[in-house]
């Protein structure tokens, strides 16, 4: 889903530029646009333009959609359906399907 909510645009900007351990400073030097600019777009302020987004998405290696799209949707419908069909499965499928699910989060730690 397209977000057009310039408060969402900003939490997403916060959280990206927290997660690469970059500061407002940081991200808008980068991204050659003035601290305050930066700040305004974080806190939902402005409205982004297109060549300031790429700019930021350079800065900060990424590229728009993760901006500018919510995804979270997508994944929650994607857990419920997968739940679901776990639960009509039978009893050793399920077992199954929980054994090769707790190897692999085991395998990211």
């Amino acid at each position: 889903m397209l977000l057009h909510d310039f408060r969402r645009i900003g939490n997403k900007l916060y959280s990206i530029r927290k997660r690469y351990g970059m500061t407002q400073l940081e991200t808008a030097a980068a991204a050659e646009i003035s601290e305050k600019t930066y700040a305004d777009l974080e806190r939902g302020k402005l409205n982004i333009r297109l060549d300031t987004l790429l700019r930021i998405c350079e800065a900060l290696h990424i590229t728009p959609d993760e901006i500018l799209t919510d995804d979270s949707t997508q994944a929650l419908l994607r857990e419920e359906t997968i739940l679901s069909r776990l639960q009509d499965s039978t009893p050793q499928h399920k077992e199954t399907a929980l054994r090769l699910l707790e190897t692999y989060l085991k395998s990211l730690e």
